[in-house]
C-alpha cells in the first residue's frame, strides 16, 4: 500500500483538528448540562433530554441540513453572524460545529453517567463545612468525574472524526477547507481508478478508530466507581 498523498494528508489534519476542537468547544457546554440533569429536577427535562438525543436518531443529512438552515448566509443565525464578519457555513469552522452537534450527545450521556456515580454524601459533608456549589464541584464532583470526563471527550472525539453526513450537508467538499478524512474516502469512491486511495484513508481510519475506542475502555475500566472483586 502506497504512501498517503499530500491531499491525504491535509485530509486527516483537518479531520484531527476538527475532532479535537469540537470536544473542547462543546465541553463546558457538556458539563453544565450534564451537572444539570444528573442533580437538578425540574419541568420540561424529558423534553430536553429527547432533543439531546435528536442528533443520534435523525439521519446526519437532516442534522447538516438544519445546521445549514440555521447558520447559513441566509439563516437567522447566520445572518446575524454575518454582521460581524463571521461566516460559518462552508467554512471549515462550520466542520468542528457539525461535529460539535454530533458528538455532543455521546459527551453528556458519559459526563452524566461519571456525576451520577460521585457519592453524593461527600458532597453533602462539604456543605456542611461551608463549601459552596462551585467549590463542591470543582474540588469533589469534577476530580472524582474525572475518569468519566475523559472516555466521555475520547468518545465525542471519535463520533467527530468520523463524522461525515452532517459535515458534508452544512459544509460541503471543498479541498483545504472541508475535505476531511470521510468527505476524502467519499470523494475517492466516486472517483475512476480511486480505490487504492480509499484501501489508504480507510486503513487510517481504522487506527484512529482503534486507538480512540481502545482509550476509551481503557480509561473507563480503571473509573473508580468500578467494584473490583473482593
Amino acid at each position: 500500500m502506497s504512501a498517503l498523498a499530500p491531499d491525504d494528508w491535509q485530509a486527516l489534519a483537518l479531520s484531527l483538528r476538527v475532532g479535537f476542537l469540537s470536544v473542547l468547544v462543546s465541553l463546558p457546554f457538556a458539563l453544565a448540562l450534564a451537572w444539570l440533569m444528573s442533580r437538578r429536577r425540574f419541568p420540561g427535562r424529558i423534553l430536553l433530554e429527547s432533543l439531546l438525543f435528536l442528533p443520534l436518531i435523525l439521519p446526519p443529512v437532516v442534522t447538516g441540513y438544519a445546521l445549514l438552515a440555521l447558520l447559513g448566509r441566509h439563516g437567522p443565525l447566520g445572518a446575524l453572524l454575518g454582521e460581524f464578519g463571521i461566516v460559518v457555513a462552508f467554512r471549515w469552522t462550520g466542520a468542528v460545529i457539525a461535529a460539535a452537534v454530533m458528538g455532543f450527545p455521546l459527551l453528556v450521556l458519559s459526563v452524566r453517567v461519571a456525576f451520577d456515580n460521585v457519592d453524593r454524601r461527600l458532597e453533602a459533608a462539604a456543605e456542611t463545612l461551608g463549601a459552596g456549589a462551585w467549590r463542591r464541584f470543582a474540588t469533589i464532583t469534577l476530580p472524582l468525574s474525572l475518569r468519566g470526563i475523559v472516555a466521555g471527550c475520547v468518545l465525542a472525539f471519535a463520533r467527530a472524526f468520523g463524522e461525515f453526513g452532517a459535515t458534508i450537508s452544512f459544509v460541503s467538499n471543498i479541498p483545504g477547507e472541508t475535505r476531511t478524512l470521510p468527505i476524502a474516502i467519499y470523494e475517492l469512491l466516486n472517483a475512476p481508478g480511486g480505490m487504492p486511495g480509499v484501501h489508504r484513508l480507510a486503513l487510517v481510519s481504522l487506527v484512529v478508530a482503534l486507538g480512540a475506542s481502545t482509550a476509551a475502555a481503557l480509561v473507563a475500566g480503571r473509573a473508580p466507581w468500578r467494584r473490583r472483586p473482593a
